[in-house]
């Protein structure tokens, strides 16, 4: 039986990959979510729209205080992320 490296490296990255883009997905709508209440937007309506518009389209339609507050939300929402998941840094092989 033959070990297939390049096979294993593979899969690695693409569960990898996978991790990441749903660890980024999550921050997104988590980001949004706590955004939506100092916006006095209803947060369903805020989250919806990540699905379509990249940030800086979304901030670019808020009023300017967004800027400042979207910062803090987006590191309080990695922060209650890291917590629940797990630190989103790819592991290395050894």
């Amino acid at each position: 039986m033959v070990f297939d490296l390049r096979g294993a490296l593979l899969k690695k990255a693409e569960v990898e990959s996978a991790r990441l883009d749903d660890f980024e997905f999550r921050l997104r709508a988590r980001t949004m979510r706590l955004l939506a209440p100092l916006m006095g937007v209803e947060p369903d309506q805020l989250v919806a729209r990540i699905a379509v518009e990249p940030d800086e389209a979304i901030l670019a339609s808020l009023p300017e205080t967004a800027r400042a507050w979207y910062d803090e939300a987006r590191t309080e929402a990695r922060r209650q992320l890291i917590a629940e998941r797990g630190d989103p840094t790819p592991y290395k092989l050894a």
